[in-house]
């Protein structure tokens, strides 16, 4: 069995308050994208020599690391120790850069939910399956839907929005510059926003510059300036709107027109796609 765990990028992205447990409240839209890794399970032969019940290959960019402590594992160990699971080999092809703000962990493992939620014939319904996921992380929950939607406290809890970028030409560019929690929040003072994103993006495209506004960008722009400058090039290649996605590193933008982000971005990783 397989599955496409898809992207995400935040329009506009509000930290509006810290929290007694030490996180941070914040406001946004999570909208999907067609950038996708590519997860497959199937079951385990019963005489498999395998230390592991989940045994994971992790192939495609940024392969490294200890496949053990791959989310999509950690995912498997959570609905095992509720739900009989068979033995299992995962292949995880990996498309979408890693630490780029892009949500492409949090996908995967939620994918690995689903996958085994189906497989095993669970019969979780997505409200139980959100559960399990926010438990993996903050914007887990997210996948499980997949639709646009209103992200409030830390990210999980969810109102769906009507968004339509139908017709536009999505660009990401990826410098690879890994960006540290610690870093993304080294200047963040927590205040409630001018304009609420979820009011702003209901607006044409071409009006989002200047008030769909991302938090992050004051600190991490300050430490790797490299990245705020891929931004403003986005803008002069003629995009309507450009933006960090998350805490970065990754920079996307939106075109009414084509445009070759490889040409433009020779040492960097694009994509470009039509939403």
């Amino acid at each position: 069995m397989i599955d496409f765990p898809k992207a995400k990028i935040n329009l506009g992205l509000s930290i509006v308050g810290r929290r007694p447990d030490g996180y941070h409240d914040l406001e946004t839209v999570f909208c999907a994208v067609p950038l996708a890794d590519a997860l497959e399970i199937h079951p385990m032969d019963e005489g498999f020599p395998s230390a592991t019940d989940c045994d994971i290959k992790v192939t495609g960019i940024n392969p490294g690391g200890d496949e053990q402590q791959n989310l999509v594992v950690r995912a498997y160990n959570l609905l095992k120790a509720t739900h009989p699971l068979p033995r299992i080999h995962a292949h995880l092809h990996k498309a979408i850069p890693s630490q780029a703000g892009l949500g492409g962990g949090s996908s995967d493992c939620t994918s690995m939910l689903k996958l085994l939620n189906n497989a095993c014939q669970l019969g979780l319904d997505k409200p139980t399956l959100a559960r399990y996921a926010a438990k993996l992380g903050a914007d887990c929950p997210f996948f499980v839907y997949g639709s646009a939607a209103y992200a409030e406290g830390i990210g999980e809890r969810l109102t769906p929005i009507e968004l339509s970028l139908a017709g536009w030409t999505l660009g990401i560019v990826c410098p690879g510059i890994p960006v540290s929690t610690r870093e993304a929040f080294a200047t963040i003072k927590p205040q409630p926003a001018a304009e609420n994103c979820r009011d702003v993006v209901t607006l044409p495209v071409e009006a989002w510059r200047g008030r769909l506004v991302n938090d992050f960008e004051q600190s991490v722009f300050a430490i790797h300036p490299e990245i705020g400058h891929l931004k403003q090039q986005l803008y002069d290649l003629g995009a309507a709107y450009a933006s960090m996605s998350g805490s970065g590193s990754s920079v996307y933008a939106l075109f009414r027109q084509p445009v070759d982000l490889k040409r433009a971005f020779p040492k960097e990783l694009t994509f470009t796609c039509k939403m």
